[in-house]
């Protein structure tokens, strides 16, 4: 009976010895699968892993875009068009300029005979002019910049004649003309727009056209003003850059 005892006792063993690493084996596969049906216990891993990547390419891409901002401001400041425009008005400028950084418009100002005399200039604009004529073909067309303007020149009373104007090279366009009365609503204003001022007669547009010539808006004045300009589109340039600059750096 002992003789039985040990022989299943070493059967037993050796079945263990045998068996036990397929065993194991099959209970880490088990595991294994069971990690698979479950990925909870690794995901904060990955997930770390995944915000850590994405934390360096947000970085890098801040740091890349703030040495291109710096490089342009570097162009920018070894440009002339960034100085103070005050040495380059000239002594004989009948106005004075209002120029606000950061805002599009210019203001010039000036009192002539009673009357406040106001221009708003708007930044240039690139015009492009196709030549038709046949002899001209090879030429292309010709590009000149051009000037918005509004000129209103008020009386005492508040009575206003309101000039609305292209400036171009050695040349001021009127294209409307229109009376403004103190305390006229928007309705009344558009009412008062007045006649297309290309069906004036010649000789009254002369007129308007001296008029204002008198009152200082002329080719001298919009020559200044197109050099002026060039040069504050160029300024609200280097702001702007200097702008996005300080919001990349926060």
């Amino acid at each position: 009976m002992a003789l039985a005892w040990c022989v299943v006792r070493r059967s037993a063993s050796k079945f263990a010895s045998v068996y036990g690493g397929r065993v194991r084996s099959i209970s880490a596969v088990a595991n294994r699968a069971s990690l698979a049906r479950n990925p909870s216990s690794i995901r904060p891993f990955v997930s770390r892993a995944l915000n850590y990547s994405t934390a360096i390419d947000r970085i890098s891409s801040e740091q890349t875009l703030i040495r291109v901002i710096d490089s342009e401001i570097n162009s920018a400041l070894q440009s002339d068009n960034i100085d103070s425009d005050e040495e380059m008005t000239p002594g004989s400028f009948p106005f004075r300029i209002e120029d606000k950084p950061g805002n599009q418009n210019v203001t010039l100002t000036r009192d002539y005979n009673g009357e406040h005399i106001k221009v708003v200039v708007s930044m240039p604009s690139l015009v492009s002019d196709e030549n038709d004529d046949d002899d001209d073909d090879d030429e292309g067309p010709s590009n000149e910049s051009s000037i918005p303007l509004v000129v209103t020149v008020t009386k005492k009373s508040g009575l206003t004649l309101e000039f609305s104007c292209m400036a171009f090279p050695d040349e001021i366009a009127i294209d409307a003309l229109s009376v403004k009365h103190p305390g006229d609503s928007l309705e009344d204003q558009l009412a008062n727009e007045g006649p297309d001022f290309e069906d004036l007669d010649e000789n009254l547009k002369k007129t308007f056209y001296k008029f204002l010539v008198i009152r200082g808006v002329k080719a001298s004045t919009t020559n200044f003003l197109h050099e002026y300009m060039t040069r504050k589109v160029n300024r609200e340039y280097f702001l702007w850059l200097k702008n996005v600059k300080e919001f990349m750096e926060q």
